[in-house]
């Protein structure tokens, strides 16, 4: 179909009381799986290159272009998403390089610096057409804001919408990244009340270590966007070591590569009709 921007599909989703999928992009193996799986439920998706994978990569550009190319063949409605950015120099190489979304993240920041830094971000991006997400909460390095004791207050992020004019806000209810066990219970009167009160869709970071009930739970609550990358990663990671202990004598990358991507796509397509469900 075409690329779309984040405020886009958000308003779909909204619209049929779903969520829409947001999942990390370190490969083009993964983004070519995020891509099958949407196409397989029928579904928007959301490809999200994080800071860290562009760390990982030495550079924004080969990974971004990639994964904008996937996503503009894709049979689905694609976003390209920059995902938890620090750096306003990575805005500005997404923003050129035709990303139709980016988190800009200045949580760590207090309160009246994260305001000024997105607002600054959310104008820059609003007058190129890209939609803008932001994050609110208290944060001690990126377990912080959404460590499962840390909680978003609503009538902050109020006035944080307001002053910021984001298009989206994650906020922090009870999960945490990069967790590998899916325990994380949630605090789903708060996602109500947050819902309830905050004019624009609400994301949920650290969704891996949340089980479906609780993420179909949270979605009923009032969550919009939900991001699972780490989930995703195990799924990819235990079917290369499945292929590889079954064949140790294997050197063709492609032979291991390849079921693994199936797997993923297999799993974002489940994931994906969970949400719409």
């Amino acid at each position: 179909m075409t690329l779309a921007t984040l405020t886009e599909v958000l308003a779909t989703a909204a619209q049929r009381k779903q969520a829409v999928g947001a999942f990390n992009v370190f490969s083009i193996e993964h983004a070519e799986a995020l891509v099958a799986g949407a196409e397989q439920a029928g579904t928007d998706v959301v490809l999200q290159v994080s800071q860290n994978a562009v760390r990982y990569h030495g550079a924004l550009r080969p990974i971004g272009l990639a994964t904008l190319a996937i996503a503009e063949a894709a049979a689905v409605r694609a976003v390209v998403h920059l995902d938890h950015a620090t750096e306003r120099d990575l805005v500005d190489q997404a923003v050129e390089l035709g990303f139709t979304s980016v988190m800009f993240d200045a949580s760590a920041l207090p309160y009246q610096k994260n305001v000024a830094e997105t607002a600054a971000v959310v104008a820059q991006c609003r007058a190129r057409g890209i939609s803008v997400e932001a994050e609110l909460g208290e944060v001690g390095g990126k377990d912080g804001v959404h460590a499962p004791g840390a909680r978003t207050r609503p009538e902050e992020a109020v006035s944080f919408v307001a002053e910021t004019g984001v298009d989206a806000l994650a906020v922090a209810v009870g999960s945490s990244h990069a967790m590998t066990e899916r325990t994380a219970k949630l605090d789903l009167d708060l996602i109500a009340e947050l819902a309830a009160a905050v004019p624009v869709p609400l994301v949920l970071h650290g969704s891996s270590g949340v089980a479906d009930d609780e993420i179909v739970r949270a979605v009923a609550a009032g969550m919009t966007k939900i991001n699972i990358a780490t989930h995703l990663n195990a799924v990819f990671t235990d079917r290369v070591r499945a292929v590889l202990g079954d064949n140790p004598a294997m050197v063709d990358s492609r032979k291991y590569l390849g079921p693994a991507r199936d797997a993923m796509a297999a799993e974002v397509a489940r994931l994906l009709t969970l949400l719409a469900s």
